[in-house]
């Protein structure tokens, strides 16, 4: 089936999301009409990737272990994670995070477009398909609908895990001028508090996200 095939028969999108960070991400890092991103494409991969790896945390399908990352035995139904976990147990030995972040960054921006195609959430856009395949949103409210969650996790005591995370990623990643549009003054703060009570894992996916993100930035302005 096409992607476009697969968009018209997909469900309707729901404010809630798919409940997967990276498809939340994906929403935040990318125009709610237009579908155009707001991040260099290098950032948004690496942005996507730290947050499928996030995931795979979250459900306990991956651990990291002194900066290296681990696959333990996990079924998913989500051909997308599934496909990472067996890459990840495919390998002979443990790859630190920056690694896996260079290696999945290369892909995992169409791989969660197609997923977030699946749900009912974006179309292809029309157009001249030279140019490469871009996806916009079937419904500016629900692709706008991440931004709103973060406040509300950000608004709590210590905000919720899932919450906490994305709002993490897309700072580093690059978005955080785009958050700060729409969250109260001090967010950032209360953000920086919240993130130190994330498991250890997550915050190791944050931190090397954004090392990764800034030097690719770096790279690009030498």
């Amino acid at each position: 089936m096409t992607p476009k095939a697969r968009g018209q028969h997909a469900p309707a999108p729901r404010l809630a999301g798919t409940g997967q960070l990276a498809d939340d991400l994906y929403l935040i890092a990318h125009h709610e009409r237009t579908g155009k991103p707001l991040l260099a494409p290098r950032a948004v991969g690496l942005g996507l990737a730290g947050a499928l790896l996030a995931e795979l945390i979250m459900a306990g399908a991956i651990g990291i272990a002194v900066g290296t990352v681990a696959a333990g035995p996990f079924r998913s139904n989500d051909a997308l994670a599934a496909g990472v976990i067996g890459q990840v147990t495919a390998e002979p030995q443990r790859y630190p995070v920056q690694d896996w972040l260079t290696v999945l960054a290369r892909t995992v921006p169409q791989q969660v477009a197609g997923r977030l195609a699946e749900a009912g959430y974006l179309v292809p856009a029309s157009g001249r398909p030279w140019r490469g395949q871009r996806w916009v949103p079937v419904d500016a409210d629900c692709a706008f609908a991440p931004v709103t969650r973060i406040c509300s996790a950000i608004g709590s005591a210590r905000g919720d895990a899932q919450g906490v995370t994305l709002a993490a990623l897309a700072a580093a990643c690059g978005l955080g001028a785009r958050l700060a549009l729409y969250l109260p003054p001090g967010s950032r703060a209360r953000l920086d508090q919240a993130a130190a009570w994330l498991d250890p894992s997550l915050r190791e996916v944050i931190t090397q996200t954004q090392a990764a993100v800034d030097a690719a930035v770096l790279a690009h302005r030498a």
